[in-house]
């Protein structure tokens, strides 16, 4: 089964555009858990030499995205997210744990650590939270959207 988790995860990972732009790596996958890594470079980095909030927004939500979505066991949407940055990114590499908390039907809320990799050592940089949806899940019924003033649609 985790041979079957692991080739749908990288499967989905390797269609990323974006993910292969920022050279992010897969690094591990579980029932429910994710790891997603990127070697600092200086593209990646803001005026004062940290790895860019940015990049670190972009390894939570990944994260997130896809522990949510194997833990509800199939391809998966963000509903939203919330970061906190704690310190400054600096290290070799960046990298993103993930792993839901509570999944029910339809969403998973999961949480993620951003950590910095610097010579051997793991530092805290940044915690989120986020809630996964399933991509083909039913969204609930609203109600009708009134016409516009002129009558159109």
């Amino acid at each position: 089964m985790t041979t079957d988790l692991t080739a749908f995860a990288r499967e989905i990972f390797d269609a990323q555009p974006f993910s292969r732009l920022l050279g992010a790596e897969l690094t591990a996958v579980g029932p429910g858990s994710a790891e997603i890594r990127v070697r600092n470079r200086p593209e990646l980095r803001q005026q004062h030499g940290f790895v860019h909030g940015g990049v670190l927004g972009y390894l939570a939500d990944n994260a997130l995205t896809f522990a949510g979505g194997l833990a509800l066991g199939g391809d998966a949407l963000t509903a939203e997210y919330k970061i906190n940055y704690v310190r400054p990114a600096v290290g070799e590499t960046i990298v993103a744990r993930a792993e839901a908390v509570v999944t029910t039907r339809r969403q998973a809320v999961c949480q993620c650590s951003v950590l910095a990799l610097r010579d051997g050592a793991e530092r805290l940089v940044a915690v989120a939270q986020g809630t996964i949806v399933a991509a083909g899940a039913r969204q609930p019924d609203l109600p009708p959207t009134p016409p516009a003033p002129d009558g159109t649609p």
